[in-house]
């Protein structure tokens, strides 16, 4: 294992122990029981690290996190790569990223944004992790790579690189970032909770292609409801939702008994 997998495994691994000697995979960055260390935002179509910016100094600034990696994805835009020190459910990990996207990129049109991992829109099966970088693009022949924050800029109209990056260079990047511990994770999301309220992890912008039902509210409402690996409180909260339609449909049929019997 050489340095950068080093890196890598240490950071976004299923374990941080980087004497595993893996060499990290999409699949293999979601353990056995579909949870992650790795946590990816990306703003594409176009590239604008200005707008991701906000993210990455918001998350320093506002929660005290520690700064995530940059890296330009290869094709179209930049990503964020945050590390947990301990892995945590997918669902999770998405309503973290969901908050981020509603905090500091609000005004930004959700097909641009991806966050991963992800949930299949019709269940809770994690979806495989993304890619990781650096990662030859086999269509262009160009790289992904990390990126310098004072570099990051010079790459917003082509987030690429056209030679694979020194893998000492990518080591030398990720050498002095440091994961999330789990109480300033979970502080993080409490400060994030009012984004969250309501969000539904498993429904992110980068799933596959969402079906009818899906995006009726009604029947979202009731998925999260439903899901008893997200956490209690957002399933109360998205009961308290459904109440008026529950409501609703009571005083519906009693109309129509009172019709049937007059």
């Amino acid at each position: 294992m050489n340095r950068l997998q080093q890196e890598l495994q240490r950071l976004y691994g299923p374990q941080a122990d980087a004497r595993l000697g893996l060499d990290l995979d999409a699949r293999g960055m979601v353990d056995v029981q579909g949870r992650v260390r790795a946590m990816v935002l990306e703003l594409a179509r176009p590239a604008d690290w200005v707008a991701l910016s906000t993210v990455w100094g918001g998350v320093q600034a506002d929660m005290t996190l520690p700064a995530p990696a940059i890296a330009v994805n290869g094709r179209d835009g930049y990503q964020l790569w945050f590390s947990l020190l301990e892995p945590v459910p997918v669902p999770k990990a998405a309503a973290f990223l969901d908050a981020l996207r509603r905090r500091y990129l609000g005004d930004i049109v959700p097909v641009r944004v991806g966050m991963l991992p992800a949930l299949d829109a019709a269940s809770t099966r994690p979806l495989v992790h993304i890619r990781p970088v650096p990662a030859l693009q086999a269509d262009s022949g160009v790289w992904s790579a990390f990126v310098a924050t004072d570099l990051a800029p010079m790459f917003a109209d082509e987030p690429w690189l056209d030679m694979p990056p020194n893998p000492d260079g990518q080591a030398q990047l990720l050498a002095p970032l440091k994961s999330i511990p789990p109480a300033e994770f979970e502080l993080a999301l409490q400060q994030l909770a009012p984004t969250t309220e309501l969000a539904a992890p498993g429904l992110v912008s980068n799933a596959p292609a969402l079906t009818a039902a899906s995006l009726d509210p009604k029947r979202f409402l009731v998925d999260v409801m439903n899901n008893d690996s997200l956490d209690l409180a957002l399933r109360i909260e998205a009961a308290k939702a459904l109440l008026p339609y529950f409501h609703a449909g009571v005083a519906h049929r009693q109309e129509l008994d009172g019709d049937r019997l007059s």
